[in-house]
């Protein structure tokens, strides 16, 4: 059973990560390899990966409602925000495939019996905050533009998104907030569950390593927010179907994308 130990690793102390410098190359890399994990075993990856396309049909149904209506985009955007949780039990699977264990999709549940478990879900936690803050301050922009009184039907939500200057606002402007919303995951969280997967470094030290590695490739790192996004919105479509395959290559490939970032355990 895991010791509780969130801040600070299970040593009580906290161990610096040594960061690469990468390239935009090893972005394309990491991506390969992830479709090449992916491609070994995808009816075990795309079974696990159903609870994410199924998640967001329960909450499109839930927010189909004209009151609700203005929050589907913020939603399905958000995604972006908690995938990095949502994919942790596709690392433990690069994880165990690199070192030659047995891939099996009952080894993704394997988390629970992580050491750094207590860090993951603070992270985690963390993470589910910026979702709800993301909800919260997209929901508190449309009604300072269109005020409380819930659209007609969805024609006219469209309509008046696409036709007026106030919609014209909501989606630049909106677009920009999501931006800083998912700038900010990107940062604190692009390498922080995979690394406590493989090191249990604690929640502080997995998030000043992500912050750390993005400042050292400011320009992959934004390239490689750009696609995951990308791919997540393309995945969404029909119906979030897509989700059963853009989750589980790009949750593959942010494993190894860690790699190439992370000097391992001894190196110099």
């Amino acid at each position: 059973m895991a010791t509780f130990h969130v801040i600070a690793g299970a040593n009580e102390a906290q161990e610096h990560i040594r960061v690469r410098k990468i390239s935009v190359s090893d972005l394309f890399d990491a991506l390969r390899q992830g479709i090449d994990d992916f491609m070994v075993k995808p009816s075990h990856l795309v079974f696990l990966c159903l609870i994410y396309p199924i998640v967001g049909v329960f909450l499109a149904a839930w927010t189909s409602g004209n009151n609700a209506l203005p929050l589907m985009f913020p939603l399905v955007s958000g995604f972006a925000l908690i995938g990095p949780f949502a994919a942790i039990g596709l690392y433990e699977i690069s994880r165990r495939r690199e070192l030659g264990m047995d891939t099996s999709w009952r080894h993704a549940f394997d988390v629970r019996k992580s050491p750094a478990l207590p860090s993951i879900a603070a992270v985690g936690g963390m993470l589910f905050v910026i979702f709800l803050a993301w909800l919260l301050t997209a929901q508190a922009f449309y009604e300072n533009l269109f005020g409380r009184i819930p659209p007609e039907s969805v024609s006219a939500f469209i309509h008046e998104i696409y036709s007026t200057e106030r919609g014209w606002t909501l989606i630049i402007v909106g677009h920009a907030i999501g931006f800083v919303f998912a700038l900010l995951v990107l940062c604190t969280t692009v390498i922080a569950f995979p690394l406590l997967l493989d090191r249990d470094v604690g929640a502080y030290e997995a998030v000043h390593a992500s912050v750390r590695a993005f400042l050292t490739n400011p320009i992959p790192m934004v390239v490689w927010g750009i696609m995951v996004t990308v791919g997540l919105m393309l995945g969404s479509l029909p119906l979030f179907a897509g989700l059963a395959v853009v989750l589980p290559v790009f949750g593959h490939a942010t494993w190894h994308l860690y790699r190439k970032l992370v000097e391992p355990v001894g190196q110099a």
